[in-house]
C-alpha cells in the first residue's frame, strides 16, 4: 500500500479514494491503550473510513486487535505482535504510549495515530508538514493550547486573567 492512499484511506471520507476490486484481503492492525469499551468510538470512525474507502470488513478487510487495557507495558508485546503479522497498516491510538509502540515496534509499516502531544517532539514524525517516517496522524496539542484558552474563556467571561492568579 502507498503512503498517499493509506492517507486518503483513513481520512475519513474527505478525499474518497475510487473503490478498487480488492482480490486480496487487506489485515489493518488496531493498536490501543485501552479497552474495547473505551475505544468504541475510535474503533467505529476508524472503520467507517476504511468502509468509505470501499474496504468492507468480511469482504476484503480483516482487522487485528490489539487491546492493552490499561497495561501500558504490553503495549510494545502488542505492537511488535502486529509488525510480525505483516499488517497492511497499524492505527495507533489511546494515547502517546500506542503509538511510541508501534513506532519502535516498525520501521515499514505505516502507522496512524491520534495523540495530544507534538509528534515531531515525541519522535514520531520529522516534521508537522512532512512526516518523513512512516507515521502520520492527528495531533490535537492540547497542552499547547491551554494557555490561550484560558485566554479565550477570560475575555469571553469579561474576567481579568490576572486576577485568576
Amino acid at each position: 500500500m502507498r503512503r498517499r492512499d493509506f492517507v486518503v484511506l483513513v481520512g475519513a471520507g474527505a478525499l474518497p479514494l475510487p473503490v478498487r476490486a480488492q482480490p486480496e484481503m487487506v489485515v489493518a492492525g488496531f493498536l490501543s491503550a485501552r479497552s474495547p469499551h473505551e475505544a468504541e468510538a475510535h474503533t467505529t470512525a476508524f472503520l467507517r473510513a476504511l468502509t468509505e474507502a470501499g474496504y468492507v470488513p468480511g469482504r476484503n478487510l480483516a482487522v487485528e486487535y490489539r487491546w492493552a487495557e490499561g497495561h501500558y507495558d504490553r503495549l510494545p508485546t502488542l505492537a511488535t505482535d502486529l509488525a510480525k503479522k505483516k499488517v497492511a497498516l497499524i492505527a495507533a491510538v489511546g494515547g502517546i504510549n500506542s503509538a511510541l509502540a508501534a513506532k519502535a515496534a516498525t520501521s515499514t509499516t505505516p502507522i496512524i495515530f491520534i495523540i495530544g502531544d507534538d509528534p515531531v517532539s515525541l519522535g514520531l514524525v520529522e516534521s508537522m508538514n512532512r512526516p518523513g517516517t512512516n507515521a502520520t496522524g492527528v495531533s490535537l496539542i492540547t497542552v499547547a493550547l491551554s494557555g490561550k484558552r484560558l485566554e479565550l474563556i477570560c475575555e469571553l467571561s469579561l474576567v481579568p486573567a490576572q486576577s485568576l492568579f
